[in-house]
Formats: C-alpha cells, structure tokens, sequence
C-alpha cells in the first residue's frame, strides 16, 4: 500500500537522525581516542612507532570507508568476529576518523613553534612532561577549528553505514521513500535534517578560528 509523506513519516526520519548522531559520537570519540594515540606515535623520537603510525594513516586514508565498513561487517566473520550492524559501523568509522584525526593532530603538534620545544627543554622537563605541559596545550588551541570541521565529515559519512543494513538516516529515508514513492519530499527532508545537524557544527567551527585568530592578534 502506497502512503503518503507526511507528519508520522517525517517523525520516523527524525527518529532515524538519533542514530545517525550515536554513530557518529562513538566514531568520533573511539577515533579520537586512537587518533591521539596515532598522532603521538608520529611525532614520536621512536622510527618505529612513527613508521607505524605512518602506515596506519597511509593505507586507512587510502582505503574508501565503505570498504572498511564492508571489511569489518563482512570480513570479521571468517575470522570468528561478528559484530551487529551497529557494533560494525562504529568500529568501522571509528578506524576511518582515527587516521584523519591523528593526521589532524600531528600537523598541529608539529605547528607548535620549535622556541616553545626548545624552552622546553631547556627547563629539563621529560619529553611526557614537555609534551603534556607545554606542546599540547598549544596544539590543542590550533587543532580545535579543524577537529571541528571533521565532526561535519564523520556526521554526513555515516550515511554509507546503510549499506551493511544499519538503519541511520540516510536508511530510513531509503525506506519511507520505498512506502512513499515521494523522492523529492523524502530525500528533501533527509537533506534538512542532515543540514540541521551539520550546519552548527560549520558555524561552531567558523566561530572558534575567528576566536583564535584574535586571540593570537591580541
């Protein structure tokens, strides 16, 4: 029976978009997680754990995220693991933001001016206190506007989740649109809604790098 788009419909998106918002906080915060270990591993003094790092952010960023989501929904099993649809895109994204985020971080680590290093160690701190006391704080300042804008990316790529059957937004309008047979009015909304989600997020991000921007003309 073919329905019409309206109030109950739209509810049902809305309803979808909190699991579009779950999936992308685990991502961001599992990928956060991973992605300061990475970035910490590749400024390390150690060639190893940089090689590491650098080779994990190499072959992630170039690996489409569908075909990681599609590794570790269909992939895992052959090894034993199985994980839900929503267990699966979580990790998925979780790997995907962790190579962007630690990239993220690793530029702006290194953007630390090399006097602030310096004074440093010249107060003989150990290099976990310099980088906890003194690199950090700095890096922080400069990775917020960045790490902000990629809250944007995560948000609008949990869309490919639907593939492996995860009902997120992008799935659920999928669905209506199947019920509906009203494209324009489905996906239009779909469309809104992601809008809604991401546009405070842009301006967030806008707002922190004029901030900064003045704080350090100030």
């Amino acid at each position: 029976m073919i329905r019409s788009f309206g109030p109950a419909e739209f509810t049902f998106l809305v309803e979808a978009a909190r699991w579009t918002v779950l999936l992308s906080l685990l991502a961001f915060i599992g990928g956060g997680a991973i992605g300061m270990v990475v970035a910490l591993m590749r400024v390390s003094r150690n060639a190893m754990l940089r090689n590491i790092a650098a080779s994990w952010i190499s072959v992630v960023q170039g690996t489409p995220v569908l075909i990681v989501l599609f590794l570790v929904f269909y992939g895992l099993p052959f090894l034993g693991l199985r994980f839900p649809p929503l267990v699966a895109a979580a990790l998925g994204m979780t790997v995907y933001a962790s190579a962007f985020l630690g990239d993220i971080w690793r530029g702006c680590i290194e953007a630390v001016p090399r006097q602030q290093w310096e004074a440093a160690s010249s107060l003989a701190l150990k290099p976990a206190q310099r980088m906890i006391y003194v690199v950090l704080p700095q890096a922080v300042r400069l990775a917020v506007p960045p790490t902000v804008g990629f809250m944007v990316q995560i948000v609008k790529n949990t869309s490919v989740a639907s593939i492996i059957g995860f009902v997120e937004l992008t799935r659920a309008g999928t669905l209506m649109n199947n019920v509906t047979f009203q494209p324009f009015w489905v996906f239009g909304s779909v469309a809104l809604l992601y809008f809604a989600m991401c546009w405070p997020l842009s301006v967030m991000s806008q707002r922190l790098e004029r901030r900064l921007h003045a704080g350090r003309r100030s």
